[in-house]
Protein backbone atom coordinates (compact mmCIF):
# COMPACT_ATOMS: atom_id res chain seq x y z
CA UNK A 1 0.00 0.00 0.00
CA UNK A 2 2.90 2.37 0.68
CA UNK A 3 5.36 0.99 -1.52
CA UNK A 4 4.35 3.47 -4.25
CA UNK A 5 4.21 6.26 -2.53
CA UNK A 6 7.44 5.54 -1.61
CA UNK A 7 8.92 4.75 -5.30
CA UNK A 8 7.43 8.39 -5.84
CA UNK A 9 9.45 9.73 -2.83
CA UNK A 10 12.17 8.40 -4.19
CA UNK A 11 12.13 9.59 -7.77
CA UNK A 12 11.66 13.30 -6.24
CA UNK A 13 14.81 12.93 -3.82
CA UNK A 14 16.61 11.13 -7.12
CA UNK A 15 15.11 14.98 -8.56
CA UNK A 16 17.03 17.10 -6.24
CA UNK A 17 20.08 15.47 -6.31
CA UNK A 18 19.81 15.16 -10.17
CA UNK A 19 19.56 18.92 -9.85
CA UNK A 20 23.12 19.33 -8.67
CA UNK A 21 24.68 17.17 -11.88
CA UNK A 22 24.37 13.79 -10.00
CA UNK A 23 23.47 10.87 -12.66
CA UNK A 24 19.89 9.90 -11.73
CA UNK A 25 20.70 5.86 -11.35
CA UNK A 26 23.81 6.73 -9.25
CA UNK A 27 21.64 9.57 -7.41
CA UNK A 28 18.89 6.06 -6.74
CA UNK A 29 22.11 4.24 -5.71
CA UNK A 30 23.01 7.09 -3.20
CA UNK A 31 19.53 7.45 -1.69
CA UNK A 32 19.23 3.60 -0.60
CA UNK A 33 21.44 3.93 2.66
CA UNK A 34 18.72 6.54 3.93
CA UNK A 35 15.65 5.63 2.87
CA UNK A 36 16.67 1.43 4.47
CA UNK A 37 16.90 3.50 7.49
CA UNK A 38 13.25 5.43 6.92
CA UNK A 39 12.13 1.98 6.29
CA UNK A 40 13.40 0.36 9.24
CA UNK A 41 11.79 3.59 11.48
CA UNK A 42 8.81 3.26 9.61
CA UNK A 43 7.99 -0.27 10.47
CA UNK A 44 9.48 0.32 13.81
CA UNK A 45 7.00 2.82 14.39
CA UNK A 46 4.12 0.42 12.95
CA UNK A 47 4.61 -2.81 15.38
CA UNK A 48 5.03 -0.19 18.18
CA UNK A 49 1.53 1.35 17.27
CA UNK A 50 -0.31 -1.56 15.84
CA UNK A 51 1.44 -5.37 15.71
CA UNK A 52 2.30 -5.01 18.97
CA UNK A 53 -1.07 -5.08 20.13
CA UNK A 54 -2.20 -7.86 18.33
CA UNK A 55 -5.82 -7.96 17.70
CA UNK A 56 -6.99 -6.85 13.87
CA UNK A 57 -3.34 -6.19 12.50
CA UNK A 58 -4.20 -6.72 9.30
CA UNK A 59 -7.21 -3.96 9.12
CA UNK A 60 -5.10 -1.65 11.15
CA UNK A 61 -1.97 -2.35 8.95
CA UNK A 62 -3.83 -1.38 5.65
CA UNK A 63 -4.92 1.76 7.30
CA UNK A 64 -1.96 2.72 8.50
CA UNK A 65 -0.48 2.57 5.48
CA UNK A 66 -2.77 4.07 3.52
CA UNK A 67 -2.71 7.02 5.46
CA UNK A 68 1.10 6.91 5.14
CA UNK A 69 0.86 6.68 1.63
CA UNK A 70 -1.58 10.07 1.42
CA UNK A 71 0.83 12.19 3.59
CA UNK A 72 3.58 11.57 1.23
CA UNK A 73 1.47 12.15 -1.39
CA UNK A 74 0.35 15.03 0.39
CA UNK A 75 3.83 16.43 1.58
CA UNK A 76 4.89 16.37 -1.91
CA UNK A 77 2.70 18.58 -3.80
CA UNK A 78 3.36 21.30 -1.03
CA UNK A 79 6.81 20.81 -2.14
CA UNK A 80 6.73 20.58 -5.00
CA UNK A 81 3.27 21.45 -6.11
CA UNK A 82 1.61 19.35 -9.12
CA UNK A 83 2.96 19.85 -12.09
CA UNK A 84 5.74 17.03 -13.26
CA UNK A 85 9.06 16.56 -12.73
CA UNK A 86 12.11 15.21 -15.15
CA UNK A 87 15.89 14.86 -15.18
CA UNK A 88 18.34 14.91 -17.73
CA UNK A 89 20.95 12.65 -18.09
CA UNK A 90 22.66 11.53 -21.45
CA UNK A 91 20.84 8.57 -22.22
CA UNK A 92 17.64 10.35 -22.07
CA UNK A 93 16.59 11.29 -25.44
CA UNK A 94 18.26 9.13 -27.31
CA UNK A 95 18.15 5.20 -29.03
CA UNK A 96 19.93 2.25 -30.11
CA UNK A 97 18.89 1.85 -33.85
CA UNK A 98 18.49 -1.81 -35.17
CA UNK A 99 17.06 -1.52 -38.30
CA UNK A 100 13.33 -0.09 -38.46
CA UNK A 101 13.37 -0.41 -34.47
CA UNK A 102 14.41 2.15 -32.08
CA UNK A 103 15.13 1.29 -28.45
CA UNK A 104 15.42 4.35 -26.06
CA UNK A 105 18.32 4.24 -23.70
CA UNK A 106 16.29 5.21 -20.34
CA UNK A 107 14.75 2.05 -21.15
CA UNK A 108 16.92 -0.24 -21.67
CA UNK A 109 18.87 1.55 -18.28
CA UNK A 110 15.95 0.65 -16.46
CA UNK A 111 15.66 -2.85 -17.75
CA UNK A 112 19.77 -3.18 -16.74
CA UNK A 113 18.75 -1.80 -13.09
CA UNK A 114 15.70 -4.48 -12.98
CA UNK A 115 18.05 -7.38 -14.02
CA UNK A 116 20.93 -5.95 -11.43
CA UNK A 117 18.26 -5.44 -8.78
CA UNK A 118 17.02 -9.19 -9.33
CA UNK A 119 19.85 -11.04 -9.39
CA UNK A 120 21.64 -9.32 -6.18
CA UNK A 121 17.81 -9.80 -3.95
CA UNK A 122 17.56 -13.44 -5.27
CA UNK A 123 21.03 -14.08 -4.48
CA UNK A 124 21.00 -12.72 -1.27
CA UNK A 125 17.78 -13.94 -0.03
CA UNK A 126 18.73 -17.71 -0.82
CA UNK A 127 22.85 -17.78 -0.28
CA UNK A 128 22.42 -15.95 3.05
CA UNK A 129 20.94 -16.21 6.83
CA UNK A 130 18.86 -12.93 7.37
CA UNK A 131 17.65 -13.83 3.09
CA UNK A 132 16.35 -16.71 4.02
CA UNK A 133 14.99 -15.76 7.26
CA UNK A 134 13.21 -13.16 5.25
CA UNK A 135 11.47 -15.82 3.84
CA UNK A 136 10.96 -17.94 6.04
CA UNK A 137 9.13 -15.10 8.36
CA UNK A 138 5.74 -15.26 6.63
CA UNK A 139 5.38 -18.78 6.79
CA UNK A 140 6.13 -19.99 10.51
CA UNK A 141 7.25 -17.11 13.09
CA UNK A 142 7.50 -20.20 16.06
CA UNK A 143 9.94 -22.35 13.62
CA UNK A 144 12.41 -19.16 13.07
CA UNK A 145 12.27 -18.37 16.42
CA UNK A 146 13.32 -21.41 16.62
CA UNK A 147 16.27 -21.38 14.25
CA UNK A 148 17.27 -18.35 16.56
CA UNK A 149 16.03 -15.56 14.48
CA UNK A 150 13.75 -12.66 15.79
CA UNK A 151 10.81 -12.45 13.55
CA UNK A 152 10.47 -8.50 14.64
CA UNK A 153 13.88 -7.57 13.80
CA UNK A 154 13.80 -9.54 10.63
CA UNK A 155 10.70 -8.53 9.64
CA UNK A 156 11.64 -4.93 10.27
CA UNK A 157 15.21 -5.65 8.02
CA UNK A 158 12.79 -6.62 5.06
CA UNK A 159 11.11 -3.44 5.25
CA UNK A 160 14.07 -1.24 5.46
CA UNK A 161 15.39 -3.59 2.22
CA UNK A 162 12.07 -3.36 -0.01
CA UNK A 163 12.47 0.62 0.74
CA UNK A 164 15.91 0.82 -0.11
CA UNK A 165 14.92 -0.62 -3.58
CA UNK A 166 12.45 2.23 -3.50
CA UNK A 167 14.80 4.65 -3.82
CA UNK A 168 16.49 3.34 -6.72
CA UNK A 169 13.45 2.16 -8.09
CA UNK A 170 12.62 5.71 -8.11
CA UNK A 171 15.17 6.72 -9.54
CA UNK A 172 14.42 4.66 -12.98
CA UNK A 173 10.74 5.83 -12.86
CA UNK A 174 11.79 9.22 -13.19
CA UNK A 175 14.47 7.93 -15.77
CA UNK A 176 12.05 6.08 -17.72
CA UNK A 177 9.97 9.62 -17.72
CA UNK A 178 8.43 12.64 -15.87
CA UNK A 179 6.60 11.97 -12.49
CA UNK A 180 3.85 13.75 -10.34
CA UNK A 181 2.77 13.60 -7.05
CA UNK A 182 -0.02 11.55 -7.75
CA UNK A 183 1.31 8.74 -9.88
CA UNK A 184 1.18 6.32 -7.14
CA UNK A 185 -1.62 5.44 -7.28
CA UNK A 186 -1.13 4.13 -10.72
CA UNK A 187 1.18 1.91 -9.10
CA UNK A 188 -1.14 0.07 -6.34
CA UNK A 189 -3.02 -1.97 -8.37
CA UNK A 190 0.25 -2.59 -10.52
CA UNK A 191 1.85 -3.64 -7.61
CA UNK A 192 -0.53 -5.71 -6.17
CA UNK A 193 -0.62 -7.50 -9.99
CA UNK A 194 2.50 -8.21 -9.87
CA UNK A 195 2.85 -9.90 -6.52
CA UNK A 196 0.57 -11.95 -7.07
CA UNK A 197 0.53 -12.78 -10.40
CA UNK A 198 4.66 -14.01 -9.13
CA UNK A 199 3.91 -15.84 -6.07
CA UNK A 200 5.37 -14.51 -2.90
CA UNK A 201 9.11 -14.90 -2.35
CA UNK A 202 10.02 -15.52 -6.17
CA UNK A 203 12.14 -12.70 -7.55
CA UNK A 204 12.82 -14.06 -10.74
CA UNK A 205 8.55 -14.42 -10.75
CA UNK A 206 8.74 -10.94 -10.11
CA UNK A 207 10.87 -9.85 -13.42
CA UNK A 208 8.66 -12.09 -15.48
CA UNK A 209 5.05 -10.87 -13.81
CA UNK A 210 6.73 -7.26 -14.34
CA UNK A 211 7.26 -7.89 -18.06
CA UNK A 212 3.96 -9.83 -18.55
CA UNK A 213 1.99 -6.93 -17.07
CA UNK A 214 3.92 -4.27 -18.62
CA UNK A 215 3.64 -6.19 -22.08
CA UNK A 216 -0.18 -6.61 -21.90
CA UNK A 217 -0.99 -3.14 -20.59
CA UNK A 218 1.29 -2.11 -24.26
CA UNK A 219 -1.00 -4.43 -26.34
CA UNK A 220 -4.38 -2.54 -25.00
CA UNK A 221 -2.74 0.49 -25.51
CA UNK A 222 -2.46 -0.06 -28.86
CA UNK A 223 -6.05 -1.78 -29.83
CA UNK A 224 -8.37 -0.53 -27.80
CA UNK A 225 -6.45 3.33 -26.26
CA UNK A 226 -5.20 4.57 -23.43
CA UNK A 227 -8.53 4.09 -21.09
CA UNK A 228 -8.57 0.45 -21.10
CA UNK A 229 -5.05 0.19 -19.99
CA UNK A 230 -5.26 0.68 -16.36
CA UNK A 231 -7.62 -2.02 -16.11
CA UNK A 232 -5.09 -4.62 -17.35
CA UNK A 233 -3.55 -4.87 -13.71
CA UNK A 234 -7.22 -5.70 -11.70
CA UNK A 235 -7.76 -7.84 -14.31
CA UNK A 236 -4.78 -9.81 -14.66
CA UNK A 237 -4.76 -9.60 -10.23
CA UNK A 238 -8.10 -11.16 -10.50
CA UNK A 239 -7.75 -14.20 -13.16
CA UNK A 240 -4.68 -15.03 -11.69
CA UNK A 241 -6.60 -15.02 -8.05
CA UNK A 242 -8.82 -17.27 -9.92
CA UNK A 243 -7.23 -19.63 -11.31
CA UNK A 244 -3.92 -20.11 -9.08
CA UNK A 245 -4.05 -18.27 -6.13
CA UNK A 246 -0.15 -19.13 -5.53
CA UNK A 247 1.06 -17.43 -8.40
CA UNK A 248 2.67 -18.39 -11.63
CA UNK A 249 5.66 -18.91 -9.93
CA UNK A 250 4.79 -19.33 -6.36
CA UNK A 251 4.80 -22.80 -4.13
Amino acid sequence: MAHPALLVLGAYCTYLLAGTGIDPILAGVLLMPPFFVLGVLIYRFYYETFERRGSDTGVRGLAFFFGFAFIIEVGLILGFGVDQRGVEASYIGSSLELGDYRIPYRMLAAFAVAIVLTVTLTLYFSRTFIGRAIKAVGQDEGALRLMGANPVRIKQLAFGIATAVNALAGAVLIVVGPVDPALDRLYIGRTFCVVVLAGLGSMSGTLAAGLILGITESIVLMVLGTSWAPAVSFGLLLLVLGIRPQGLFGR
